[in-house]
């Protein structure tokens, strides 16, 4: 059973709703959304103003290309590990296992790298290592994506790069430090490959031809 209590005070609520006008409505008046409206635009210039969105969005491409680059990086690497030579070689006994200077993957039917006429991304995404997703292949080639390149001397010991050119501010400035003509000292001289120095950027927010290369 309802206690009575509990009655009395939904009879009370009932009849305070009763009594009300008939017609009447709560919410915002006009002014008050307007107010509110104006208050949101005001907060919204002043975040504007402290931060650079053009900045952001560029940085966030620039984060997407780095990940592209470890994937084809790994790829390439993995690659050699099953097969004993690299993707834009024939096999095993193919001369043809020098990448210098930086090569353009720009698409599908442009991969081909050396004598052997290899096409490199078609061979890292097929057979029998599939070591790309077709996806994956698909996207970094197109028209408006920052394209990759690649870089290798044939020489043993020496690494594997893959390099893109940023957008933003900030990875210019990490590519313009570890590849510039003086290298700072925390870098070694093989830092990156021999042509991705920025030998004609007199500053980092100059440097729009850098390269930010992985590893």
């Amino acid at each position: 059973m309802i206690s009575s209590k509990f009655s009395y005070r939904v009879n009370k609520i009932r009849k305070l709703a009763l009594s009300l006008p008939k017609g009447l409505k709560f919410g915002f008046t006009m002014i008050e959304l307007l107010i509110v409206i104006a208050v949101l635009g005001v907060l919204a210039v002043a975040v504007l103003s402290a931060i650079n969105p053009i900045e952001q969005i560029n940085r966030g491409r620039d984060t997407g290309t780095r990940s592209d680059a470890e994937q084809l990086l790994s790829a390439s690497d993995r690659f050699y590990t099953s097969m004993g030579y690299y993707a834009w070689a024939t096999d095993a006994t193919s001369t043809n296992t020098s990448v210098d200077p930086l090569i353009e993957i720009i698409s599908a039917t442009q991969t081909t790298i050396g004598a052997d006429g290899e096409e490199v991304l078609t061979r890292l995404s097929a057979g029998g290592t599939a070591e790309l997703k077709a996806s994956f292949v698909t996207r970094i080639v197109a028209a408006n994506s920052n394209h990759l390149w690649i870089y290798f001397t044939g020489t043993d010991g020496d690494s594997t790069y893959v390099c893109f050119v940023p957008r933003s501010a900030s990875f210019r400035t990490e590519g313009y430090n570890r590849c510039r003509a003086t290298l700072p000292a925390d870098f070694s001289a093989n830092a990156c490959p021999n042509d991705a120095t920025c030998v004609t950027a007199a500053t980092a927010l100059q440097a729009t031809g850098c390269y930010v290369c992985l590893p």
